[in-house]
């Protein structure tokens, strides 16, 4: 019998023929992305991150480009693709707001921080590339168990007075770097491997890189936050004034409420401006910490850490932002209040005038109803008049009685039928 382990092909009927769901793939294939391929130490990697815009199309073809020097493909809505490039690989990655080139080559290096170790590839990526570059660094990844450097050479590589050291990964890494922008428009990044295997060193990467590129992208919010500043500070002084007004009655509450619109449409436009950057700040200093701590930092006596420099230049941008934006906040409120106090003070005065107004209605009516009284009055005589004049023509043809006391005995008559009429035609009317 042989020994050879029986491969399970599950039958026909066991396969799925169901209508799946559109975004299925989409969902499965993005648990996939934001990662590196599987490398080891010694590696070079330089990562640059670029700002979109509007949209990522032109940052799509770029990448398609390049793939198709291999003959690749990448799909038309890819957020995520790797490309072989000759000894090295370039790993796109496309996100809401910016994109990520990570060039990557595996092999030892003699100098950490040398770019032209990607020449010409490197070149090539580099010169199309769209948008705006809002972080790029050079990493380089040591030997397993290679010695600190001598401090006279970090001295060289990185700023001595920002220098941060500390172990990472459960102490199976030691990261050094000073997080500043050096002669050649890079950032740095030493990585001395002290245990990393399998997957860990291409974790380890991307898990920094996404720290630092996160706190980039949270740190946009705070130039705007301070430039603004001064246009909320002044609505808001603006609006003490106008509710101390509106308090005092030093104006006309037209004027007032004029005023308190236009405030009010001010801070909303202020609002509507600084509302996603605000909300994106929370959004990527909150992904900041989270790949902090995944990080597992551990202190390196004599050196500041990662987390220290994160949390002491990350929290207080964030915090600014915060308070920022819930000064908006307060003061939407707050002019929102002043404007329902004066709206209400309004209505108050509309309300007296129209109570005002009905009675002066009400006393014409009753007027009206007096001077409508004395003209049916006055219509009930001239009604019996004529109608007498009339009633003496058939009087006068009457022979053998005295005309004269004949028609005077039928003007109280007259006069009865006529207001009998005339108030039963009102009582109808009424009715």
């Amino acid at each position: 019998m042989s020994d050879a382990p029986t491969v399970f092909e599950p039958p026909a009927r066991l396969t799925l023929a169901l209508r799946s769901h559109p975004l299925r793939a989409s969902l499965s294939a993005e648990m996939h992305v934001r990662r590196l391929p599987r490398f080891a130490s010694p590696a070079r990697a330089v990562q640059i991150v670029t700002l979109l815009g509007e949209t990522g199309e032109a940052s799509w073809r770029h990448v398609c480009e390049l793939a198709a020097r291999g003959g690749l493909t990448i799909a038309q809505r890819a957020k995520y693709a790797v490309v072989p490039l000759d000894d090295m690989t370039l790993v796109w990655e496309r996100h809401t707001e910016f994109a990520s080139y990570t060039l990557l080559r595996e092999g030892s290096f003699d100098v950490p921080f040398d770019p032209g170790i990607f020449d010409p590839v490197g070149a090539e990526v580099l010169a199309g590339i769209p948008g705006e570059v809002i972080r790029a660094t050079q990493i380089a990844i040591a030997p397993r168990d290679t010695s600190r450097p001598a401090q006279a050479v970090l001295d060289r590589w990185f700023d001595p007075g920002a220098l941060v050291v500390c172990d990472v990964a459960g102490g199976k890494a030691r990261l050094l770097s000073d997080f500043k922008l050096h002669a050649d428009g890079y950032g740095r990044l030493l990585i001395l491997d002290q245990g990393l295997e399998g997957d860990e060193p291409s974790q380890l990467v991307t898990r920094v890189q996404e720290l630092g590129n996160y706190r980039n992208m949270a740190l946009l919010g705070l130039p705007l936050a301070q430039a603004t500043t001064p246009e909320v500070t002044k609505l808001e002084h603006r609006l003490a004034v106008l509710t101390h007004d509106v308090s005092e009655r030093r104006s006309e509450d037209d004027a007032l409420l004029d005023e308190l619109t236009f405030l009010s449409a001010e801070l909303a436009r202020l609002a509507a401006a600084t509302r996603y950057r605000m909300s994106a700040t929370k959004a990527y200093a909150q992904l900041s910490l989270e790949r902090l701590h995944a990080l597992d930092v551990a202190p390196v006596p004599g050196h500041q850490t990662l987390s220290d420099f994160t949390e002491r230049r990350l929290t207080p941008a964030v915090r600014t932002c915060d308070s920022f934006s819930n000064r908006i906040e307060d003061l939407q409120r707050r002019a929102g209040w002043t404007s329902s106090l004066l709206r209400t003070r309004i209505d108050i005065a509309l309300a007296k005038q129209n109570r005002d107004l009905l009675g002066s209605m009400d006393r014409r009516t009753k007027l009206q109803l007096r001077l409508q009284q004395t003209v049916e009055g006055l219509s009930v005589v001239a009604i019996s008049y004529y109608a007498v004049a009339l009633l003496a023509y058939p009087i006068k043809a009457l022979p053998g009685i005295n005309h004269e006391l004949a028609i005077a005995l039928s003007v109280p008559a007259v006069l009865l039928t006529v207001a009998a009429l005339v108030g039963r035609m009102r009582r109808h009317l009424s009715e």
